[in-house]
C-alpha cells in the first residue's frame, strides 16, 4: 500500500482547507494523523471497514474523514481551523478492520510522507 498526500498549505485561522491522500492499495482502518513541533504523532480522523468514523475530541464537529473507493482517495476536510491545528498532517493505512483497534501510530503499517499545514492568525 503506497500513501501520497497532497493539499496542504498555508491558511488564515478560520478558513477551510482539504487534505487529499491518494492510495495505492486500501486497507482498513485508513486515519488521519498529525504532529505538531514537539509532539507526538496524534489520530485525528480514522475510517474503518464498516464506515465507521472517530475523531479526536480536538477536531470533532470541524474535520470530516472520507473515502472514495473508485478514486482510491482518502480526504480530511478540516473547517473553521485554528493555530493549533498546524502541523505535519499524515495518512496511515491499517489492516486492524476498526478504528477502535487502531488507534495509536503503532498499529498502522503504512504511512505517507505527510502534508504540512499552517494556521497563521
Amino acid at each position: 500500500v503506497r500513501l501520497v498526500e497532497s493539499g496542504g498549505g498555508s491558511v488564515q485561522a478560520g478558513w477551510p482547507l482539504k487534505l487529499f491522500c491518494t492510495a495505492c492499495g486500501f486497507t482498513h482502518p485508513m486515519s488521519w494523523f498529525h504532529q505538531g513541533p514537539g509532539n507526538q504523532r496524534e489520530r485525528i480522523a480514522c475510517i474503518g471497514y464498516d464506515g465507521e468514523t472517530s475523531y479526536a475530541d480536538s477536531v470533532k464537529g470541524r474535520f470530516t474523514i472520507s473515502k472514495d473507493k473508485p478514486k482510491n482517495t482518502l480526504y480530511l476536510q478540516m473547517k473553521n481551523l485554528d493555530t493549533e491545528d498546524t502541523a505535519m498532517y499524515y495518512c496511515a493505512a491499517s489492516t486492524k478492520w476498526y478504528c477502535s483497534s487502531a488507534i495509536e501510530p503503532i498499529s498502522y503499517e503504512y504511512w505517507g510522507q505527510g502534508t504540512q499545514v499552517t494556521v497563521t492568525q
